[in-house]
């Protein structure tokens, strides 16, 4: 590949960031790739944290920042908003390839944009299973992408499923274990003097909405943090997204007392959250940090409720549902339980897989022009 590529990759939350930082910095580093950030969502919430500044800090160039919501805004008026401006800015840069993560609205209309403006799109991590309205979302990114990369061999299986070409769809692992298997994570100690953590054992809170099942969310957050309060143990709180129904879910984290047992932040950096979740005793709610990067580390996940519904079988995660009884009992079950760790996602170099395709006059070859691969 002679001629420079110009790629913009698209983030919407501290999350997918976390999925997409090592792709970033793989092509940053090579003279064949000009990067971009498009960077919206909860990024320019300083409700959540503005971690758009935390993209700053990393020292990329070419940062984009886009509003595409705001405190009334519902999920379809924050698609048609994030098309808008994402089109909008497409136009102004001519991108070779519009790079997307999951299942976020944001991954949906930078996939849309692309579709519809015959540009190259890559989807990383398609092909799983969750729950609720976020698997909808994410095999729409599928079908609206040209371009695959996926965890693992059952999600490759998926896409095939759907009637994706094989040939679109490459396997590269994680790309977040590239970060969580590295030397260069911060130590314990470092995060915690950073962040005034007091605890000594502690463990890890991260509870979302459930869009589908919002009505409700208000009973299932106070049965949620009924049982942290009666559980006796250190936690660490990192806000929900921005879903609908997480002011449920707030309402509940802003009746706890400062001080006591809880620490509670709008979001963490990434690789200091990673650190805190390698030393917990445990993780609990409904994040997809419980389900993929926790079993890394032989940290026990508690999963509440069907948020991430089907999208494990790891037979050492403890299943729980809404109810407060229920969610003590895993609360000491994960207490006492050792596992050991588990890679289902990678061995950490999804970096260097992505970098290598990329440098391919193959995949610049991949047709805009979709075709169905019948079974």
């Amino acid at each position: 590949m002679n001629q420079q590529k110009k790629i913009v990759f698209l983030t919407g939350t501290r999350a997918d960031f976390g999925k997409l930082k090592s792709l970033i910095e793989v092509l940053g580093k090579s003279e064949y790739f000009e990067v971009h950030i498009f960077a919206t969502g909860m990024h320019m919430d300083v409700k959540y944290g503005y971690t758009v500044n935390e993209i700053v800090k990393y020292g990329y160039q070419n940062i984009y920042r886009y509003i595409n919501h705001d405190s009334e805004s519902l999920m379809d008026i924050t698609l048609s908003r994030t098309i808008e401006g994402f089109a909008n800015y497409i136009r102004m840069i001519e991108p070779d390839l519009i790079v997307v993560h999951g299942d976020r609205i944001e991954a949906l209309a930078g996939a849309t944009v692309g579709a519809l403006n015959n540009i190259l799109v890559a989807h990383i991590e398609g092909g799983e299973l969750s729950g609720t309205v976020d698997e909808l979302v994410r095999h729409a990114v599928s079908k609206l992408s040209h371009t695959h990369f996926v965890a693992n061999a059952d999600a490759a299986r998926r896409l095939e499923q759907m009637g994706e070409v094989n040939s679109s769809i490459f396997v590269i692992g994680s790309p977040d274990m590239d970060v969580m298997l590295s030397d260069h994570l911060p130590s314990i100690g470092e995060v915690k003097a950073h962040y005034n953590i007091p605890f000594g054992n502690y463990a890890v809170s991260l509870f979302h909405s459930v869009t589908t099942e919002v009505d409700q969310l208000t009973v299932y957050a106070e049965n949620y943090f009924n049982a942290l309060e009666s559980s006796g143990v250190n936690y660490i709180i990192v806000y929900p997204n921005n879903d609908k129904g997480a002011a449920a879910i707030m309402q509940q984290v802003n009746k706890i007392k400062p001080g006591t047992r809880y620490k509670i932040f709008p979001s963490i950096r990434f690789e200091s959250f990673l650190s805190l979740l390698k030393h917990a005793q445990f993780i609990i709610g409904n994040s997809s940090a419980g389900i993929r990067e926790a079993p890394y580390y032989g940290v026990p996940t508690i999963n509440v409720g069907s948020r991430q519904y089907n999208r494990t079988s790891n037979t050492d995660i403890i299943h729980t549902s809404y109810e407060t009884a229920s969610i003590k009992e895993a609360i000491e079950k994960a207490l006492s339980s050792k596992i050991g760790a588990q890679q289902l996602y990678g061995t950490g170099n999804s970096d260097i897989k992505f970098f290598e395709i990329l440098n391919t006059k193959g995949f610049w070859s991949i047709k805009k022009q979709k075709a169905f691969k019948d079974a």
